[in-house]
């Protein structure tokens, strides 16, 4: 059965901190790019960070540079973003998605194949 299961999101306040999971079953992990996408209310669902299949390479959007970093563990075929000194703007739902097959950082949605079902961030001021 296929899984992607994402976790680790919550209410926290301007400056905190999270750590979201998204661990996968029933698909080939390691041979995969995988990235991390948020979509608020009202707009376009944007890649936030990707990773590419070996872990070797990332991506980051400019607004979160410096603050987010992305990790995987193949091993366990668990994706990890590690988020800090969080906004108010990044308040959304934020989903993990496994990209191409021995793919790059490419955090275009367009090449994105399975999609777990998300996990809620909200950062209060």
């Amino acid at each position: 059965q296929v899984q992607v299961v994402e976790s680790g999101g919550g209410l926290v306040q301007a400056g905190g901190s999270l750590r979201l999971s998204c661990t996968v079953s029933g698909l080939t992990f390691d041979d995969h790019t995988m990235g991390w996408f948020r979509q608020a209310p009202g707009k376009e669902r944007e890649g936030v960070s990707c990773i590419n299949w070996s872990g070797g390479s990332t991506y980051y959007a400019e607004s979160v540079k410096g603050r987010f970093t992305i990790s995987r563990d193949n091993a366990k075929n668990t994706l990890y973003l590690q988020m800090n000194n969080l906004k108010p703007e990044d308040t959304a739902m934020y989903y993990c998605g496994r990209g191409a097959r021995y793919g790059g950082t490419q955090c275009a949605l367009k090449t994105y194949d399975y999609w777990g079902q998300g996990t809620q961030v909200t950062v209060s001021s």
